[in-house]
């Protein structure tokens, strides 16, 4: 099974308010053309995770550590 990566895990790793960082994703998500993996990724409903090396992965980390 592969590794998961979560958003409470990325929050610690980039000492973020995990609230914050939610607002932040959201935002990403809803520009599907500036993030096309992050956005095919998104489950509504359902905890924010990425398989770890993941592109989707990537793209988050780029939206939150910006």
């Amino acid at each position: 099974m592969a590794d998961i990566v979560t958003l409470k895990a990325l929050c610690e790793e980039l000492k973020i308010d995990p609230r914050e960082a939610r607002e932040r994703l959201r935002a990403a998500v809803s520009d599907a053309k500036a993030n096309p993996e992050l956005a095919k990724a998104r489950k509504p409903r359902t905890p924010w995770q990425w398989v770890k090396g993941s592109v989707a992965e990537k793209e988050a980390r780029k939206v939150l550590s910006s």
